[in-house]
């Protein structure tokens, strides 16, 4: 038998270590070294600077014992220096490294400290070397062809060049060489003093000025937000989650006041449409300052002309930025600098419109975007619906764009139950009820700002929901449920998924559609224990280690759980709820991009999907949503009006740090879900926040 050839392989997460601060990051083992795995080194925007990075004190490699996370961008390791040590079994002789990242910038402080009696005199040597491999080459498992770096050594240090990007390598006390490769080496002679410590420090800066992207400036909106559960678990997901969120900010260079999350680590550091919306909507409990930026920047690219080879159409909101064309190895894939393939992400937008309105946005705010607004709820009526049936479908025109334009955009996600790929143009289920719920919220917006169209929209979306209701339903042995999508020839794809979690609350079903779909929600072929499958365990296609195809994916799992407890399914949400708690603890409550479909059964702990993004925005912001569904929040900030309707679930909890309509409030539960405290601070006397105990 002869062997199969082997293939590029996109490099593994799930076991190596990051420090961020978009768009910088750092690769590493946990020991700190960089250059093991193919993953390893230090990034800016969408190139990969550093590719190699070894410590050696007296010319060996110290023994890592432990590694610790400050926050995003700050990690810490401990090492033994036993070499260095005198007689006996207690290791006397520590390395404490630093490393933080910030936008452009990567320092490292190297503290080594002695308990001996005597002074010990050694060398701390550091190795780099240089890569200018672009970034998703990377990722396609390949080092990026004919890379030309230029080298120079000067008193300030060794500075790098290719193409326009530059880094400089500098510290105050080492010794530097380079050589005709560009790998560095960085020499610091030192005395340890007995009972003592000696420290010695590096830097690189990092300057791409082709970047569209650059790190965001100022604390974040949530720097002061806490959560305290007697389930532990739910503080500490929410602690690590902030703390992640807090190093995705960013901006575009050419609006650098206006803020929006990254999609997530390593590959995403760049705004997308879809990503940078779920994240902001889900995190609007925590104000609206995120949301209302967040709109801004996608508003000022949204689509103006007919563009096939973009995607872009007039009023649609895009999908991916980048500073140049992105073909990624190994794949039939080529995306311009500026990609509108999204079907969802204009009606989402609308949707983080009405939405970040309900919460408090200012009117001022609100109405500079409502011709946004028009030319969105326009899109999804002319373009977003390209046959005239009445759905919004996709279809990439181009045979290099993505072939599906839906969240679940992989090329296999779209199946049969019998694992048949469905044809296009599709119509995805969620997709409709996202839709019909900007319709709604778009008319509202509409009414309240004395514009026309209001009651045009809400027959359209009527219509919506009549024709969905008739199109997408099958029958089955074990209840009904609606399709994952209808295919080119409007036939009802009839594997069950995830994605009938995100009708739920929208209002596209009526009270049994609910019912039912929250009753698939939880069944053991969706729910694995650990989230919400993807796909279904019945189906032909169902792998639990498939990207789109049975794995469980944190933002998927809490946009159904959003919908569970906005349509009245408090026990369905908790079942979920227990479920993303497992997980958060399983991955030291740093939520991956997704995760294995395994079972409880099958495993205790859950398993990695190993090539997972981590951190990543929306799987973060869950951990807010979870909250928000917990408290049973329904803001109306037209009425001033905040009600509460909280469910027993993770026992007595405290938030602190939240926001309506610009002002901080606290709530606690105890544990039957009763509230022992609401706090509205800076509150107009007619404002109140209102308890809703019914459910």
């Amino acid at each position: 038998m002869s062997e199969t050839p082997q293939h590029p392989h996109q490099p593994l997460l799930h076991d190596e270590l990051v420090a961020l601060s978009a768009p910088t990051q750092v690769w590493s083992s946990p020991d700190g070294t960089m250059g093991s795995r193919p993953l390893h080194g230090i990034y800016h925007s969408d190139t990969r600077i550093v590719g190699a990075l070894t410590l050696l004190v007296g010319g060996q490699v110290p023994e890592n014992i432990s590694h610790s996370v400050t926050d995003a961008a700050t990690l810490s390791f401990v090492s033994l220096l036993r070499h260095l040590d005198g007689r006996g079994a207690d290791p006397r002789v520590l390395l404490n490294r630093v490393r933080r990242v910030r936008d452009g910038r990567v320092t490292e402080s190297i503290e080594l400290t002695s308990a001996i009696t005597d002074p010990i005199e050694t060398t701390v040597t550091l190795e780099l070397t240089p890569s200018f491999d672009i970034i998703h080459d990377v990722k396609g498992g390949v080092h990026t062809p004919d890379v030309v770096i230029a080298s120079v050594l000067d008193d300030a240090g060794v500075h790098y060049a290719s193409g326009a990007i530059t880094a400089s390598f500098t510290s105050a006390d080492a010794d530097l060489a380079v050589n005709a490769d560009g790998l560095t080496t960085a020499s610091w002679t030192v005395t340890i003093p007995a009972h003592g410590s000696v420290n010695v420090s590096w830097e690189l800066g990092i300057v791409d000025p082709s970047a569209v992207v650059r790190g965001a400036s100022g604390a974040s909106d949530w720097a002061g937000v806490t959560a305290t559960a007697d389930d532990s678990r739910l503080g500490a997901w929410v602690d690590t989650a902030l703390k992640d969120l807090a190093g995705l900010r960013m901006v575009t260079s050419d609006q650098p006041d206006d803020v929006f999350l990254a999609a997530g680590a390593p590959w995403f550091f760049t705004l997308f449409g879809r990503d940078s919306i779920w994240a902001a909507r889900m995190l609007l409990p925590l104000g609206t300052g995120l949301a209302g930026s967040t709109l801004r920047v996608l508003a000022a690219l949204q689509g103006t002309d007919t563009v096939a080879a973009t995607a872009e159409q007039p009023g649609k909101i895009m999908h991916e930025l980048r500073p140049g064309t992105l073909d990624m190895p190994g794949e039939e894939t080529s995306l311009p600098p500026l990609y509108y393939g999204t079907v969802d992400a204009t009606a989402l937008w609308i949707n983080l419109l009405h939405d970040a309105w309900k919460w408090g946005m200012p009117d001022a705010e609100v109405e500079a975007l409502l011709p946004n607004l028009e030319t969105a709820l326009v899109w999804m009526r002319s373009y977003g619906d390209s046959d005239g049936d009445g759905f919004l479908e996709y279809v990439d025109s181009t045979g290099h764009g993505l072939a599906n334009q839906g969240w679940k955009d992989s090329g296999d996600s779209i199946q049969w139950r019998d694992g048949r790929l469905s044809e296009g143009p599709i119509a995805l289920c969620e997709v409709q009820a996202y839709a019909y719920e900007a319709a709604i919220g778009g008319a509202a917006l509409l009414d309240h700002f004395g514009r026309s169209g209001g009651a045009d929209w809400r027959d359209w979306a009527a219509a919506l929901k009549t024709r969905f209701n008739e199109a997408f339903w099958i029958e089955s042995p074990d209840g009904a449920y609606p399709a994952v999508a209808l295919d080119a020839h409007k036939q009802k794809v009839d594997t069950v998924t995830s994605n009938i979690g995100h009708l739920l609350g929208t209002g596209i079903l009526d009270e049994e559609g609910s019912r039912l779909v929250a009753k698939r929600l939880v069944s053991p072929e969706l729910s694995s224990g650990y989230g919400l499958r993807t796909m279904s365990t019945d189906s032909t296609g169902y792998w639990p280690l498939s990207y789109h195809g049975g794995s469980v994916w944190t933002h998927d799992t809490a946009i159904a759980i959003a919908g569970l407890g906005r349509a009245g399914f408090g026990a369905e949400a908790a079942v979920l709820i227990e479920g993303l708690l497992r997980t958060a603890e399983g991955f030291d409550y740093r939520m991956p991009e997704l995760h294995s479909g395994h079972s409880t059964e099958e495993t205790t702990t859950p398993i990695p999907y190993p090539a997972a993004c981590r951190p990543q925005a929306w799987s973060a912001a869950s951990a807010v949503a979870v909250i928000g569904t917990i408290l049973g929040l329904a803001p109306d900030a037209q009425a001033d009006t905040l009600r509460v309707s909280p469910l027993p679930i993770a026992g007595a909890l405290d938030v602190r740090g939240l926001v309506f309509a610009g002002r901080s409030f606290e709530l606690a539960t105890d544990a039957s879900g009763a509230v022992s405290r609401n706090t509205l601070r800076e509150a107009p006397s007619a404002a109140r926040v209102g308890k809703d105990q019914s459910s």
